[in-house]
């Protein structure tokens, strides 16, 4: 894990310079060659996780896609997106993981239940972060209002579709953030749960700062007849 990090408002540092030095320094990775000089490609030795990392795009846009497969001929098992504003930290801890943490191997990631949601979600219980239920929606916000997650029960039921049913932001609001992560359903929850837990960490020193930063998350708009977001709350929200 990272140390105590101002996750929410650390720079987002030079995301080329993070990834070249995870490459040099992980030798079980290497650099994929393409036909274009705009991104960077990483390939698992197993090649079954990689890694792209688009050059010179928005800090709004996505910036870092993370795709597993059970197989290397496989169809895609989980997607993890982040966009360009996303500080370092939190990058880190994604690389770390799929170094040395546990869980991340596609062929044991499982449909989202109770039980993922709660390992998931558990860093931000702990730290008291409040939670509200909307429709298909449950999110976990700071103290500050500042930061957050949410997870998207609608998405959540069609693992096989790859559907942002992660966010984890911070910025003025979930609806303007200034930057974004994002995970389909099966998405490994042990994962998720070092992402919220630096995401925790980082509220302890956080400074208001503004930005001009904005750009509206876009999920979709509510279908109907969309499941309660409340057959996934899992069981410490009934605290």
């Amino acid at each position: 894990m990272t140390g105590l990090v101002d996750a929410h408002s650390a720079a987002a540092g030079n995301h080329e310079a993070l990834l070249n030095d995870f490459l040099e320094s992980h030798g079980e990775w290497e650099k994929w060659r393409t036909w274009s000089d705009d991104t960077t490609h990483a390939i698992h030795e197993d090649q079954t996780l990689r890694i792209e990392l688009t050059h010179e795009a928005p800090a709004h846009a996505t910036t870092w896609v993370v795709a597993a497969y059970e197989t290397p001929v496989s169809d895609r098992a989980w997607i993890l997106t982040a966009t360009g504003a996303t500080p370092a930290p939190m990058l880190q801890e994604l690389l770390e993981h799929l170094t040395y943490g546990d869980g991340w191997d596609p062929a044991v990631a499982t449909t989202v239940d109770e039980k993922t949601v709660t390992t998931a979600t558990q860093p931000l219980s702990d730290a008291g972060w409040k939670h509200t239920v909307d429709g298909r929606w449950i999110r976990w916000t700071s103290p500050a209002e500042d930061a957050g997650m949410r997870f998207d029960a609608f998405a959540a039921q069609h693992p096989n579709h790859n559907l942002a049913t992660w966010t984890i932001w911070a910025g003025p609001s979930i609806d303007h953030p200034t930057w974004t992560l994002t995970a389909s359903p099966r998405t490994p929850s042990p994962l998720l749960a070092d992402l919220a837990e630096n995401l925790a960490q980082g509220t302890g020193t956080r400074q208001p700062q503004p930005t001009t930063l904005q750009h509206k998350a876009t999920l979709g708009t509510t279908p109907p007849s969309a499941p309660a977001a409340m057959a996934f709350r899992p069981t410490h929200l009934a605290r």
